[in-house]
C-alpha cells in the first residue's frame, strides 16, 4: 500500500478493512480468480460505507457490469456502447482498482 494512502496507521486501518470487504465479496468471483485491490491516496480519507460503495463499483466494472464513466441508465440506452468490460490492454487477468 502506497504511503500516498496516509501515515502508517491510516493505510492499517484501509487494509483492515479493505480485507474485510474484500472477504465478504469473494462469493462473485469465478473460481480460481486473483483480484490485487489498490487503495488510491483517498482511501484513507473514506469511511467504511464508501470503501464499499467504491469496492462494489470495482467488482462490478470487472464482472462486466457497467464500464467506468458510465451510469446505468445511460449505458442502458446508448447503442454505441460495446457490452461487457473495457480492455486496456494489460493483463487479460484484470485487477480492480
Amino acid at each position: 500500500m502506497s504511503k500516498a494512502v496516509g501515515i502508517a496507521v491510516v493505510r492499517s486501518k484501509v487494509k483492515r478493512r479493505l480485507r474485510h470487504l474484500v472477504r465478504d465479496r469473494l462469493d462473485r468471483l469465478p473460481a480460481g480468480s486473483l483480484v490485487v485491490v489498490r487503495a488510491l491516496p483517498g482511501a484513507g480519507d473514506a469511511d467504511h460505507d464508501q470503501l464499499a460503495r467504491d469496492l462494489d463499483a470495482a467488482f462490478e466494472r470487472l464482472l462486466g457490469g457497467v464500464p467506468r464513466g458510465r451510469h446505468p441508465s445511460a449505458a442502458a440506452t446508448d447503442s454505441s456502447c460495446p457490452a461487457g468490460p473495457r480492455s486496456s490492454g494489460r493483463d487479460p487477468g484484470g485487477s480492480a482498482q
